[in-house]
């Protein structure tokens, strides 16, 4: 259990680092919003070039940074339900929740999205808009970034598994503050 202890600090160690590369694209994006806005106003021109790589950039975001919501803890959760009941019942949730709900519907979403993508870069997909961007790079985001909430959701399972051997502290179901400096791995 040690050794999968560490593959789960290395599977969260890669999710930050995604997470925080990724996560400026929401400013690029919002750069580039507002000058295609100032450049359409100012001087009449616009670009669907511009407008579809603010969409890619969103896309990048929400896709590959899925697996770093889930590692802070910010997914969805009904609180009024999980704040009532124990770690340990909070703990089994997780666990069946992991592994009957997400990993399966995320290895299909994985599996499927791959094919996507190889069929538009089989055809060399491009915007059907004027002056529009390739397809494939923003379609190869959607098997990437379900492969790293895999990852992510494997890294979850262990921590929650080692937690009900006794091995670690709650790492919970908070607000992630804490998520930063990885959730609790102090193997005991």
């Amino acid at each position: 259990m040690r050794f999968l202890l560490s593959v789960s600090r290395a599977i969260d160690s890669l999710t930050l680092l995604v997470g925080r590369v990724v996560y400026w694209g929401i400013l690029v994006a919002v750069i580039i919003s507002a000058g295609n806005a100032v450049m359409r106003y100012s001087v009449s021109y616009s670009s669907n070039a511009l407008l579809e790589m603010q969409w890619y950039l969103i896309s990048a975001v929400f896709l590959l940074c899925a697996g770093y919501t889930l590692l802070h803890q910010a997914h969805v959760r009904i609180d009024l339900i999980s704040g009532r009941l124990s770690s340990r019942a909070n703990a089994w949730i997780d666990v069946f929740g992991i592994v009957f709900m997400m990993l399966p519907v995320c290895v299909l979403i994985m599996v499927f999205g791959w094919d996507l993508f190889v069929a538009s870069y089989r055809i060399d997909e491009v915007s059907l808009d004027a002056g529009g961007l390739l397809r494939w790079p923003v379609k190869l985001l959607i098997p990437v970034g379900f492969a790293l909430l895999i990852l992510q959701g494997v890294a979850e399972l262990i921590k929650r598994v080692a937690f009900l051997r006794g091995m670690i502290p709650w790492s919970g179901a908070g607000n992630g503050d804490d998520a930063e400096e990885s959730p609790t791995l102090e193997v005991h």
